[in-house]
């Protein structure tokens, strides 16, 4: 994402004391040219300018000009690629949340000292949370129903192992067997999406610029082709769980028990909450989108031109800036730390997504770890923060949080396989466009299993001339289409079996629908 680069300055400290060394040795040693793959380094980090300087207030260089980098300044350049490498890696120190620096420790304690709450205890990973939400039990007036730690534990700590290879392993649902009812999740949600597209028109129109009002309305107007199907799935999620607990509750009653102590009391303003909540995660994703564009120079987004090609990169960039700083704020607005918490860690989760993609990976598992990031999280926190919005169980909230994350990485391996199978009419984009971009998607990494001659190609993103064409034929010769496909279909059944504790209801059954359509779906 746009933030690389700031990432990038605040994260050279880190990298500097244990690369620093290692570079000065090679610089010492060598003064061989910048490898291709340095080269590829300096231009994420400088450009693609030949000669990309940077001139401070006076006039004077803030970066030095690439010629030079190649030419003397080898350890700067060394330290940046090492910084981009640990970026790109999932694994990396530079991710961890735990903080084992003992002069860390000192000073947040000497801090605690100051604000008259010194203790000898550690300090908490930065994951955990600060305190208990409810002290003393109290919530919403009530003593003595809550659980013990914090209220959702468990879904802070996903391993993201799970990945259902092989699919062979994966026992398929009967459609049938369900008994559905026949709903449509678009249809059943049409006018709450109405009223959301409205409002969400309204909340950009406050930006206090034309230009950037425009920009950031470009997504929301009313002829906007997105099917939005984020917020669909948080409106059809908070209706299937409130069902739920009626239905629950329902049942307690007739069968004369008390209702189960796991059960928060709820806000009396819930429904509107979880609206403004699809709301927001319309605004990430819609941010999202203004800067994909910008870091992948697209010209065409659903079928028309990207709001860069119209209003320029930095007005596309300050218009997803824009939205997710008014999401921000509307998160903060639901007045629960938890919630905040979760939608917070898919911002996170995007950048590393997108730096992941900068590097080629020929393994399976770290590219749907990469989706998951980039689309996945999405899905799955929204859902599960409309969950926690309503205060349910722990077993409703992880429910929750597995189909959203299931149907996620369906949605992206569908969209790689409409990249070879679709059409430039149906995407609303060029056909192989992430092919001829570069990067290597499932259905190439499976491929490549069969025709280990692709991983070369993959390897230099597809650059040198007649690239693009030799691995669309090893591809379609290949089974890498089809096990794509069965990959996806055994994500969605993974999601609808995660609904099926959930008493049924048009919502809940408008879910699994869901799931099943966007395997099916051919745009």
């Amino acid at each position: 994402m746009l933030f690389l680069r700031s990432t990038a300055r605040l994260s050279r400290r880190r990298c500097s004391v244990a690369t620093g060394q290692a570079c000065r040795q090679r610089t010492l040693s060598s003064s061989v040219p910048l490898a291709e793959e340095e080269e590829e380094d300096l231009n994420l980090v400088y450009g693609n300018d030949k000669d990309n300087s940077r001139n401070g207030p006076n006039g004077t260089s803030v970066f030095p000009a690439r010629s030079s980098l190649a030419g003397g300044n080898m350890i700067e350049s060394m330290i940046k690629k090492q910084v981009v490498e640990s970026l790109a890696n999932p694994d990396s120190p530079l991710w961890s949340s735990t903080g084992n620096n003992n002069e860390t420790l000192d000073k947040s304690r000497k801090q605690e000292q100051l604000n008259g709450n010194y203790s000898n205890q550690v300090v908490k990973d930065v994951d955990a949370p600060v305190s208990d939400p409810f002290p003393n039990g109290i919530l919403n007036g009530n003593v003595g129903r809550k659980q013990i730690g914090i209220r959702y534990e468990h879904a802070y700590n996903d391993p993201l192992n799970e990945w259902l290879l092989p699919t062979s392993s994966c026992s398929s649902i009967d459609k049938t067997e369900l008994n559905l009812l026949p709903v449509n999740p678009f249809d059943l949600t049409k006018s709450e999406i109405t009223t959301m597209t409205s409002g969400l028109r309204d909340l950009v129109s406050q930006a206090g610029h034309p230009v950037l009002a425009s920009a950031a309305e470009y997504f929301f107007g009313e002829d906007s082709a997105g099917k939005k199907v984020r917020p669909v799935m948080v409106l059809l999620m908070s209706h299937a769980l409130n069902a739920h607990l009626y239905e629950s509750r329902y049942e307690e009653h007739q069968q004369n028990v008390l209702l189960n102590h796991h059960i928060y009391d709820q806000r009396k303003d819930l429904v509107d909450a979880q609206r403004r909540l699809a709301e927001i995660s319309e605004m990430i994703h819609t941010a999202s989108l203004f800067h994909d564009d910008v870091i992948d120079e697209s010209e065409v987004r659903r079928g028309k031109p990207s709001a860069n090609a119209v209003f320029g990169n930095k007005m596309a960039i300050l218009a997803g800036d824009f939205l997710l700083a008014r999401a921000s704020i509307c998160l903060a607005r639901l007045r629960d730390v938890e919630v905040v918490e979760t939608m917070s860690t898919i911002i996170e989760h995007l950048v590393r997504g997108e730096v992941m993609q900068t590097k080629s990976n020929i393994a399976i598992e770290n590219y749907l770890k990469k989706n998951y990031f980039k689309t996945a999280s999405l899905m799955a926190n929204s859902c599960k923060a409309a969950a926690i919005l309503g205060n349910y169980s722990n077993e409703l909230v992880n429910s929750a949080y597995l189909y959203g994350k299931h149907v996620g990485i369906a949605f992206q391996l569908v969209d790689d396989v409409l990249d070879f199978e679709g059409t430039s009419d149906a995407l609303g984009k060029p056909v192989c466009a992430d092919l001829k971009a570069g990067l290597a998607t499932a259905p190439v990494l499976f491929a490549a299993e069969e025709f280990p001659e692709l991983n070369e190609l993959i390897a230099r993103k597809f650059r040198q001339d007649g690239d693009v064409e030799v691995a669309m034929r090893y591809i379609s010769k290949s089974s890498g289409i089809h096990r794509t496909k069965e990959m996806a279909r055994a994500h969605a059944e993974h999601a609808i079996k995660s609904l099926l504790d959930i008493h049924q209801s048009e919502y809940r059954d408008a879910l699994i629908h869901l799931a099943y359509k966007i395997v099916d779906r051919s745009t």
